[in-house]
């Protein structure tokens, strides 16, 4: 059944309005993630939906925001070494890095990920995991909210305390003190590397028990680290 003109009109103003609404809603939000610690995140909500469906009725989520200044300085070059070396040059999306992927995509390699620290951000804090063309187009929008609305500093900041470095373990809080039994200020540049190293799986990959590949892959990140100049990389 059609819709007559002026139903259609009425429509098509409230999902303008709504369209708006929840724009200006998000700005808000992302401004407002500048200054106060999120209390969560999707993916860690995510985990939990999850842990009820499977009945793991042992699981614990443990996140505890810890300020970038009581954090080792050794920890933020690790994960931009290990995780996106043009982070403090970029914009929130490295294009030659993408435009590497999808080449080696089309010479029939399986498509590997090209996300940035700060699309890690908003995808981790903001929605939920998946491939999908829709999930890619919120994690775009909220990208360029949090690189226009955030300093970089900020953007690490809140990286480094909602990855996931273990299962249930999210931020460099629960990880220095589960993992490595001290705090976070004191974490030292192998250890650093060694969480650095597991993100790519941190539920079966292990920093306090690290494999091989695990310290393979930590001993790179720290000569990457030194080839970068340090934590001096990252100031402004």
């Amino acid at each position: 059944m059609r819709l007559r003109l002026p139903n259609l009109r009425r429509l098509l103003r409230w999902l303008a309005l709504a369209a708006l609404a929840w724009i200006v809603l998000s700005v808000l939000l992302v401004l407002c993630l500048r200054f106060v610690a999120p209390p969560t995140s999707a993916f860690m909500i995510g985990r939990h939906i999850d842990s009820w469906i499977d009945r793991e009725r042992d699981f614990t989520l443990d996140y505890r925001w810890v300020p970038i200044a009581q954090v080792s300085g050794n920890l933020p070059i690790a994960l931009v070494a290990a995780e996106d070396q043009k982070f403090p040059q970029h914009h929130g999306f490295d294009v030659g890095a993408i435009q590497t992927a999808l080449a080696d995509a089309e010479d029939g390699s399986r498509l590997r990920g090209a996300s940035t620290i700060s699309q890690q951000v908003a995808k981790n804090l903001f929605l939920w995991n998946g491939r999908s063309f829709v999930r890619k187009g919120f994690e775009a929008y909220f990208t360029l909210l949090i690189e226009v609305l955030w300093p970089k500093q900020r953007i690490i900041e809140v990286y480094l305390n909602i990855a996931e470095f273990g299962d249930g373990i999210y931020g460099v809080g629960a990880a220095s003190d589960r993992i490595f039994r001290r705090s976070a200020a004191r974490l030292d540049p192998h250890q650093c590397a060694l969480l650095a190293a597991v993100l790519p799986n941190p539920r079966k990959l292990h920093a306090d028990r690290p494999s091989a590949y695990v310290q393979r892959r930590a001993n790179w990140i720290e000569r990457q680290v030194r080839q970068l100049g340090g934590a001096a990389y990252l100031r402004p």
